[in-house]
């Protein structure tokens, strides 16, 4: 069978490595794939890159969509897909996670009756002024084959309406969905030692210090929120180490006032590094002792490498961690984010982490049950 994989965002690239891989070592000779990277990030740093550390094939098309309004973007890509789904003529389109390269694709793949595959279906923020919460219903709904990571966003889909009865020959009106586990739990397993072992991460970033990550235009686009993140981060008497997101370099100077974005750029405990690729973000999730982030893949990775981590949002897709007490919703909050840093870096012990997403052999049952209901 083709398929055709649709990716824009760093987060994509790398899912779609744990495909790639389990294609490459066990369906070369029943899967044939075809990658459409949209150049929904297309710096070196936030793109390129990860196709030359996680040997991922090199995409067939690029897009070259590049930044651009919310409209403007999707429409350009759903242009874009609809040709090469018509040239290509695919079993089906795999689609990743909630971007607007994951909606233009759905509406392209839906229009002209090309089955959809969806990984990470069922999650929900129930946040609708969110754009990624509006992309992913949107997709779920016109997919044949949803791959939900959790048993919450499987549950989700059921009370959406999906039935729990599983077809031979699914489509877009009678879809299958399932709790199969997480893909990046595949990758985590996979590059974590490749990581570690890598002595230029050891030098340049040692252990024992809290990882921050900000770059959700909810954050960086709000004055006030943006603000308090940094203000709390100021309080935090441990190192801190934060990747820069391009979002965030941009509205730092725009947002802070001159005397606080001063007194960030010269602290001793924050330590603003350029955006690193996918086995150094490894290296420091596996390393630190906190996570402080409001993005979704973070916190799952911080609770694969039994982290605690800091949520910079007001809610999370990944409810499981939260409820596990090893993950604590603070929004931007900025005396509950100094709070629950020192609760964890207090702490003697964490509860239990528990195996909440699969076995880490997730894409190769994606694999297998597109062959059998696609194929």
């Amino acid at each position: 069978m083709k398929i055709v994989t649709i990716i824009g965002a760093r987060p994509q690239i790398i899912k779609a490595s744990a495909l790639s891989r389990a294609i490459k070592e066990h369906f070369t000779q029943s899967i044939k794939e075809i990658i459409v990277h949209t150049g929904q990030h297309y710096d070196e740093n936030m793109s390129e890159v990860f196709f030359k550390e996680l040997n991922i094939p090199s995409p067939n098309y690029n897009l070259g969509v590049k930044s651009a309004s919310h409209g403007v973007q999707t429409a350009k890509m759903i242009v874009g897909i609809e040709e090469i789904l018509l040239q290509e003529k695919p079993n089906a389109i795999v689609l990743y996670g909630d971007t607007n390269s994951t909606l233009a694709g759905a509406i392209a793949a839906a229009k002209i009756h090309v089955p959809i595959v969806h990984i990470e279906a069922g999650l929900r923020s129930f946040d609708k002024n969110m754009p990624e919460e509006i992309n992913r219903i949107m997709c779920d709904n016109v997919s044949t084959l949803l791959f939900s990571p959790t048993l919450a966003g499987y549950n989700n889909l059921i009370r959406e309406g999906f039935s729990q009865n599983i077809s031979s020959q699914p489509d877009f009106n009678h879809p299958n969905i399932y709790h199969c586990g997480d893909i990046m739990l595949d990758n985590t397993l996979f590059f974590k030692q490749i990581a570690q072992q890598n002595e230029s991460f050891q030098h340049k970033y040692g252990k024992d210090f809290i990882l921050c990550t900000i770059h959700r235009n909810a954050n960086t686009d709000n004055k006030n929120k943006l603000s308090s993140i940094f203000r709390s981060l100021l309080r935090i008497n441990h190192k801190i180490i934060l990747p820069l997101h391009p979002r965030t370099k941009k509205m730092m100077p725009i947002m802070l006032d001159k005397y606080l974005f001063s007194e960030v750029m010269q602290s001793e405990n924050i330590e603003i590094i350029e955006p690193v690729s996918y086995l150094a973000m490894t290296y420091l999730e596996n390393n630190c002792s906190l996570v402080i982030t409001d993005s979704g893949g973070v916190q799952k990775e911080a609770y694969y490498m039994s982290k605690p981590c800091i949520i910079l949002r007001p809610e999370t897709e990944w409810v499981e961690i939260v409820q596990t007490g090893n993950a604590i919703i603070a929004d931007t909050d900025e005396d509950k984010i100094v709070a629950s840093a020192n609760k964890f870096l207090n702490s003697k012990s964490l509860n239990p982490f528990i195996a909440l997403f699969g076995n880490g052999r997730a894409a190769e049952f994606m694999c297998q049950t597109m062959l059998n209901c696609l194929g």
